[in-house]
């Protein structure tokens, strides 16, 4: 495979990066690879003299893995995970058949640079869901406020009987491993949220814009029904400026712990 020449007016790019990116023959095609040599060029050139003297490997390492490692890990894992859920998936498929509505439920939200999908779900709740919850908001005024700081309700009449143990196991978002294999999502992100519901993040907007959300993340196994929304934004913010191989490791693994115990609503 031929190597690229890399601009040479980037000296402050320490040579693990120049290392890969000499072999990458989409180079001059893939702004991701410019935007991550920019910010890291951008942030040396502001940084004191003294902090230049030695490159910063986990930083070298975090860009490699933001590039190339976490895609690849999302497909190898949503592979594997949907081939080992296979059975489950169809024996779910069956019963959602015996009610009415559709199997699948697909929701408008926004991903990475401002990106709107269809984000997948098991049907968990009736059809009308939408007036049953509006109706409710209309004539209950605790219904209203915990759905205004939570955006969730405890006692949800749109959940149907099935609904409810999908939702309890978290099966029913299984079929988000579609959208991850599409690219819409992550293995591990923040929490995908709708256009309404994005304008809550204020100036965390931005962190949340530059990764793919995520099929689980760090709110989902850290009490995700017993934290503030602000505490919600606050995890997503953070996870999207540190995330890591080893972040999303420890991640994937408190997740299934999570799932086991049926801790979701």
């Amino acid at each position: 495979m031929p190597s690229i020449d890399l601009p040479r007016r980037l000296p402050e790019v320490p040579p693990s990066l120049y290392a890969v990116f000499r072999f990458v023959p989409e180079f001059p095609h893939c702004p991701e690879v410019i935007v991550i040599i920019m910010q890291y060029v951008t942030k040396k050139a502001i940084a004191p003299s003294a902090s230049r003297q030695r490159p910063d490997s986990q930083t070298d390492l975090r860009g490699i893995y933001a590039l190339f490692g976490k895609r690849w890990v999302d497909i190898a894992g949503a592979v594997l995970l949907l081939v080992t859920f296979a059975p489950l998936i169809l024996f779910m498929a069956v019963a959602l058949r015996f009610q009415r509505g559709p199997v699948l439920f697909g929701h408008q939200r926004v991903g990475r640079d401002g990106h709107s999908f269809k984000c997948l779900k098991f049907r968990s709740m009736v059809p009308d869901a939408a007036e049953r919850l509006q109706a409710l908001l209309d004539s209950d005024a605790e219904a209203r406020r915990e759905w205004d700081e939570t955006r969730k309700l405890v006692n949800d009449p749109r959940i149907t009987p099935v609904g409810r143990f999908l939702r309890k196991t978290s099966l029913d978002e299984l079929p988000q491993l579609l959208n991850v294999l599409r690219g819409d999502m992550s293995l591990v992100g923040p929490r995908p949220v709708p256009e309404s519901e994005l304008e809550l993040y204020g100036p965390a907007r931005d962190a949340y814009l530059s990764v793919r959300p995520g099929l689980t993340g760090l709110w989902q196994v850290s009490g995700r029904n017993d934290i503030s929304y602000a505490t919600r934004v606050a995890m997503d913010e953070d996870y999207a400026r540190s995330f890591n191989l080893k972040t999303d490791l420890t991640i994937l693994a408190r997740t299934a712990l999570v799932v086991l115990g049926a801790t979701g609503k």
